[in-house]
């Protein structure tokens, strides 16, 4: 009886796992260990080389005259003054072609935010005869290099009456494939039956297309605006290419100009370092100051625009 207890006498059987995995814990090992902490220190060596600069920047644009001209980086400003700043956008009026960027900037962000969507719109109806192909004649645009076409929108510009005008720097990439392509993603994930039962009620396309597309996709149109905010306010090569007036250069041109005047210039009239970094601030701080409020939309943009078919 005993014998036949013992068989019938549940069978139990130890874990061999470590106490550690039974709780969930992974231990890495040695190489894995490694290659993390190598990771961390690539990517705290990219930060710095990234803020250094910047901060270096931000101390000598805030550093007396004589000080900034002396030797080496400075994480600090040497001498508190804000001299530079007013001699940059007084006395080498830099405010003039810093309200050309905030024109060529605004009004071009807005017309190529506007037709983009418009044309995005366009491309996502059914019924539209040659879609495919007006969809493949958008791609080949994209394959262009820029250099290839600068001559003929040189001579384009110049029949036109354009050239020393601002209005060729709004009219130039007025329109892009890209920004045409991902909005058009965006409004295709737009549900159709949206637009179908508001055509059912009587409304209008430009009612749809205001009332329905656009507000279902700020985060598309936040990317564009964003992208094209930043490539309109550092332009560099359309201003050189267009425009010959020194008086309607935009910001990027006259620091170029400021740089390249002072290596020319001795004594008394030579700009001094601080005067060059304030002006570098000032070009920088608008982009600074507007993309925190626009950093959930651009992410949000690109990740959704990217998925999207």
């Amino acid at each position: 009886m005993q014998d036949v207890k013992k068989l019938q006498a549940p069978v139990t059987h130890e874990t061999t796992e470590s106490p550690s995995k039974a709780k969930g814990v992974v231990r890495h090992s040695m190489g894995d260990r490694l290659f993390s902490w190598g990771v961390i220190a690539f990517l705290v060596i990219l930060m710095l080389m990234m803020i250094v600069p910047f901060i270096n920047v931000l101390a000598v644009a805030f550093s007396a005259p004589l000080a900034s001209m002396e030797p080496g980086i400075i994480l600090w400003p040497r001498e508190f003054s804000v001299e530079g700043f007013k001699t940059v956008w007084i006395n080498l009026d830099l405010q003039r072609a810093f309200l050309n960027s905030v024109i060529v900037t605004s009004v071009g962000t807005v017309a190529h935010v506007t037709l983009c969507c418009i044309a995005a719109y366009v491309l996502i109806q059914k019924d539209l005869p040659g879609r495919s192909l007006m969809l493949l004649f958008i791609l080949a645009t994209m394959a262009i290099p820029g250099e290839l076409i600068m001559i003929p929108l040189y001579i384009v510009n110049r029949d036109l009456g354009l050239l020393n005008t601002l209005w060729a720097l709004i009219f130039s990439g007025m329109v892009s494939g890209f920004s045409i392509l991902l909005l058009r993603n965006f409004f295709a994930g737009v549900p159709y039956d949206l637009a179908e039962s508001a055509k059912i009620d009587g409304a209008s396309d430009f009612h749809i297309f205001r009332t329905i597309y656009l507000p279902l996709s700020q985060a598309g149109i936040a990317t564009i605006a964003l992208f094209e905010l930043v490539s309109r306010w550092n332009q560099f090569m359309p201003v050189i290419l267009y425009i010959n007036d020194s008086s309607k250069y935009t910001l990027q041109v006259a620091l170029n100009a400021l740089v390249t005047e002072n290596l020319g210039t001795s004594g008394m009239s030579m700009v001094t370092p601080n005067v060059r970094m304030a002006g570098i601030v000032i070009a920088i701080l608008p982009l600074v100051v507007i993309y925190p409020f626009m950093q959930r939309y651009f992410v949000q943009g690109i990740t959704l625009g990217s998925v999207k078919e």
